[in-house]
């Protein structure tokens, strides 16, 4: 009954101190009366246990199950939200303007570099060439006519000069048009799949208008925010496991690289992680959850994070004792490092070849007589 006792006393003692606490004090004097609550319930709760100590020597032992500590391997990882991405996913548009006389591909097409997407109207761009021909035809000829007349010393340099400065402008003029003309045709500038095209036959193209979306996910990549107090913990090369929830996928792949620079906005830094996606299962703009390990430890002491309690003093177990020829539960204070995966670090508090309590905890307090099962 008295086991029971100091657990209900606790929240009993509380409620009646919030009662009595006169909302018309200072914040100061409520903090002062507060604390000297605190102290008397400290008091009363190891009065109780003393008391339960001394009846539990009488009592029958309380049968729990211990486990010796020993050397543990502990590994801490952190998660974070990630997107995925494509170097190759490009929106193309045509480096000129004009209408479009034809759409030569289909969503969902494959195409190689080079293939031809579509075309513009190049219908002026073709009279200026054809026009400009001409002209070079004729400024060809009277280069030539020129060129003999001045080997044979006959008329002047400027005329010659002239004729040949003609015909070489004419040249690079064709070759100006002939560019215009090439860029009017869209192609492919890598291996890829059609994924939407944006503009129908019949429409105006240029530069700054969407044309199709070209996409290769035969490789992509996934990046992160982390915070920045993990800075010295993760580097490139080692090693991140990553799931995609809406497509139920789990990999693990290294890190390729880690950014130089911290966001000033959410104080983070970039992650990014480099996947090969042959069947494709991994598209642009999935969500991806990072598990990325920053701290290691070989010989460690760790302990199931259940059996660790928690009251006015810090963290606490219990650790099967030997008093004389009985063996009590011994309420002993630790200090956590780290915790993750249901398993805490223990830094300080218990040391190897201790035996913990890790079945019957709850049923036991500060001097308990046990047994073990």
């Amino acid at each position: 009954m008295k086991k029971i006792l100091i657990v209900a006393i606790i929240p009993l003692l509380f409620a009646c101190s919030a009662k009595d606490a006169d909302k018309e004090l200072s914040k100061e004097d409520q903090l002062k009366k507060y604390k000297s609550e605190f102290a008397t319930l400290k008091k009363k709760i190891s009065s109780l246990e003393k008391e339960i100590r001394s009846e539990s020597n009488t009592d029958e032992a309380i049968s729990v199950a211990v486990t010796e500590i020993t050397n543990s391997k502990f590994e801490h990882f952190i998660q974070v939200t990630g997107n995925v991405e494509a170097d190759k996913n490009i929106t193309i548009t045509p480096e000129a303007n004009g209408n479009i006389i034809s759409i030569d591909v289909v969503e969902g097409q494959k195409v190689r570099k080079g293939d031809v997407i579509g075309k513009l109207n190049t219908a002026q761009i073709q009279r200026n060439i054809d026009e400009a021909q001409t002209n070079l035809a004729l400024a060809t000829t009277v280069y030539q006519r020129q060129e003999r007349l001045w080997e044979q010393k006959i008329g002047s340099e400027i005329e010659y000069l002239t004729a040949k400065s003609n015909k070489e402008s004419l040249e690079r003029k064709i070759e100006g048009l002939q560019a215009q003309k090439d860029m009017a045709i869209i192609t492919a500038p890598f291996n890829g799949i059609i994924d939407e095209i944006h503009q129908k036959k019949g429409e105006l193209a240029g530069p700054s208008i969407p044309f199709a979306q070209l996409v290769n996910i035969d490789q992509v990549y996934v990046e992160a925010d982390v915070a920045e107090t993990y800075l010295n913990y993760i580097k490139a090369g080692e090693k991140a496991e990553l799931e995609f929830p809406a497509i139920d996928f789990r990999t693990s792949a290294s890190i390729y690289r880690t950014s130089n620079i911290i966001d000033p906005g959410n104080r983070s830094f970039k992650v990014r992680v480099n996947l090969n996606n042959p069947g494709h299962k991994i598209k642009p703009n999935l969500i991806s959850v990072l598990k990325i390990k920053d701290y290691e430890i070989d010989n460690a002491i760790v302990v199931p994070s259940i059996i660790v309690k928690k009251d006015f003093e810090g963290s606490y177990l219990y650790v099967a004792k030997k008093e004389g020829k009985k063996l009590v539960a011994n309420k002993t204070y630790i200090k956590i490092s780290k915790t993750y995966n249901n398993l805490s670090l223990i830094e300080s508090g218990i040391q190897l070849g201790d035996k913990i309590i890790t079945e019957g905890y709850s049923q036991v307090v500060n001097g308990t007589l046990i047994s073990t099962k």
